[in-house]
């Protein structure tokens, strides 16, 4: 892959990780440290060469939380693929170039309310513009939408 790509991008999806395509080590070394990579299983921190590698974790933990939040807020009709590609973008958007040059494909899942309140809000504002949402669009849709996530203070 390294051969061909400049920054290669590796799914390892297979779980559990016994199963896992290559290990987020393997990855970043048999690519010279190049490589993108994502599983569907935690991988540690990787250290290679005085540099430390965050790989991500592929999962529906990144889109289901925000496009579930924004079809309800929406109270959205249907959900036509347009709803699923605005996610998918809005996430694509969300990854900084420190995440890519630490060798992760998403940003940290630590960041997750934050995430899902963005592809909320994209989510929303697409199901608006579509004619899909049955709401009422509120003067203020991220309050909204902030207002309604689960808080887990007590």
């Amino acid at each position: 892959m390294s051969d061909v790509n400049e920054r290669p991008v590796i799914f390892a999806l297979s779980n559990p990780t016994s199963k896992a395509e290559c290990t987020a080590y393997q990855a970043y070394k048999w690519s010279q440290e190049k490589a993108v990579f994502a599983s569907g299983s935690p991988f540690d921190t990787v250290k290679l060469n005085n540099k430390e590698f965050h790989p991500g974790k592929g999962n529906n933990a990144y889109v289901f939380p925000g496009m579930g939040l924004g079809v309800i807020i929406a109270n959205a009709a249907i959900i036509p693929n347009e709803l699923f590609l605005t996610a998918a973008k809005t996430l694509a958007e969300l990854v900084s170039d420190k995440n890519l040059e630490d060798g992760a494909l998403y940003p940290p899942l630590n960041e997750i309310r934050a995430i899902s309140l963005e592809i909320a809000l994209a989510v929303g504002e697409k199901a608006y513009e579509l004619g899909v949402a049955k709401n009422k669009k509120p003067k203020n849709l991220r309050q909204t939408i902030k207002d309604y996530m689960y808080n887990p203070n007590y």
